[in-house]
């Protein structure tokens, strides 16, 4: 069998063209729908934006698996495995799940059950982890019992991480897109460097995951034009945890050991898996950093885990005085460094240049994370390919609008709260139920 890269590839464009064609229609949809709630206190824009953009996404899962399952070499994962139907199937029930929280609002704890069935449901149709490999003992086998609770909670865990981490335009699906691309590469590795079929079904996810998230972005890129809403956010989430499932419980270690041609280079090979012994916590470590920061959180506050803050990674970014554009980009480029260099670390672990690589982009990061309100600038004999932002304004041309206008505001008397901004058809986000926004009152020009 050649490798079928072609057919990836064409997977992974059908799933993101259908996506990005269906978003159009679906904002629309969801403007009439009145799926546009009201500015929350932890929400970070102005106006509220259209959600259910979680339906053009599943529209692209859809598509994608229906044209993966006629093609030459993937359709054997069809016929060789239940695991695509199996997460067809958590799909659609996690999804209509998250419409109906998107349009009306469900209750967390409703939602937590929701995701605990479909879990349940793709465990019934074989999607369940069989063994985990653990340090010191060697591979384990599950009882069944114990490989539904594990898988259960590791679905839940995922989608709950890449729920949480969703505030921000571009961010979840962005993330997620990079995890899934060095997801993709991992399980590529397993099934056809080492021959192991079992890996097949991982490998297509992750494609189809990344066509997703690719063709939801640039509706979703700040300013946002519509919000994926819990029905995407949650579908993105259990399509990763059924990719990490599969590779994670489905391979069995001896039989890497065998591919990969003895114990040492086995235990090269599952790196990922034993550090931190779940691949899919090792991929998506930030959303999951800042999900178990979240209820550490809000339980030491004596609050309910599911209660809404402003807590959150990005939203710490924000405050420091990062701007909405790199706060996002600094979370993309923390979790490509973990998910890549995981992904690199289980391919050559002896090499110390990987090491020292990581060692030295965590360092670029932390620079990165210090400096929030440095913009660089550019010569002036290249500024005319640049945005205007990063061009030198000279003092004698700059406005000074501004100046003034923040004299006159900081002037002004005490605030007053506006009334809740009304779901209109444009602007750019939010879900959720308060308006967090104070307008000041301006002095008049002759006061």
């Amino acid at each position: 069998m050649g490798q079928p890269v072609r057919e990836y590839l064409l997977t992974l464009c059908v799933t993101a063209a259908v996506t990005y064609l269906l978003t159009g229609p679906v904002r629309k949809f969801a403007i009439a729908a009145g799926a546009m709630p009201e500015i929350r206190a932890r929400d970070v824009h102005r106006e509220p934006t259209p959600r259910l953009g979680g339906i053009a996404m599943f529209g692209g899962l859809c598509a994608g698996l229906l044209v993966a399952s006629h093609l030459t070499n993937l359709k054997s994962v069809f016929e060789n495995s239940d695991e695509p139907r199996a997460l067809l199937s958590g799909a659609a029930l996690i999804w209509l799940l998250g419409v109906l929280d998107d349009k009306w609002g469900v209750d967390a704890l409703v939602k937590l059950g929701g995701q605990m069935i479909a879990a349940g449901v793709m465990v019934l149709q074989g999607l369940t982890i069989l063994w985990i490999p653990i340090p010191g003992v060697g591979t384990v086998s599950l009882t069944p019992m114990q490989g539904t609770l594990l898988t259960v909670a590791l679905v839940v865990i995922t989608i709950n991480a890449v729920n949480f981490v969703d505030g921000l335009d571009g961010l979840a699906s962005g993330m997620v897109c990079i995890a899934a691309a060095a997801f993709f590469m991992y399980a590529y590795r397993m099934w056809f460097g080492y021959g192991i079929e079992a890996a097949a079904p991982a490998t297509l996810f992750s494609v189809v995951l990344m066509g997703m998230c690719l063709g939801f972005l640039p509706h979703n890129m700040h300013p946002a034009r519509i919000f994926m809403g819990d029905s995407g956010s949650m579908l993105i989430g259990l399509v990763m945890a059924a990719g990490a499932v599969s590779v994670t419980g489905q391979v069995d270690p001896d039989l890497l050991n065998v591919k990969a041609g003895g114990l040492r280079e086995a235990t090269h090979a599952m790196v990922p898996v034993y550090i931190p012994l779940l691949l899919p916590l090792t991929i998506i470590a930030v959303p999951v950093a800042d999900l178990i920061l979240a209820i550490v959180r809000r339980t030491w506050k004596g609050q309910s885990p599911f209660a809404a803050d402003r807590g959150h990674l990005h939203h710490r970014l924000l405050e420091i005085g990062h701007s909405h554009s790199r706060a996002v980009l600094i979370m993309y480029f923390w979790s490509a460094l973990i998910a890549f260099g995981a992904v690199a670390y289980s391919a050559n672990n002896a090499s110390m240049w990987i090491v020292l690589g990581i060692v030295l982009l965590s360092a670029v990061g932390l620079v990165l994370l210090l400096l929030p309100r440095f913009t660089p600038r550019t010569p002036r004999w290249a500024e005319w390919m640049v945005p205007p932002r990063y061009r030198r304004v000279s003092r004698a041309t700059a406005p000074q609008a501004s100046a003034a206008e923040w004299d006159e505001e900081s002037a002004a008397g005490p605030q007053e709260e506006r009334e809740p901004v009304p779901a209109g058809i444009n602007g750019a986000t939010a879900i959720g139920d308060r308006s967090r926004f104070v307008e000041h009152r301006r002095a008049d020009s002759h006061h």
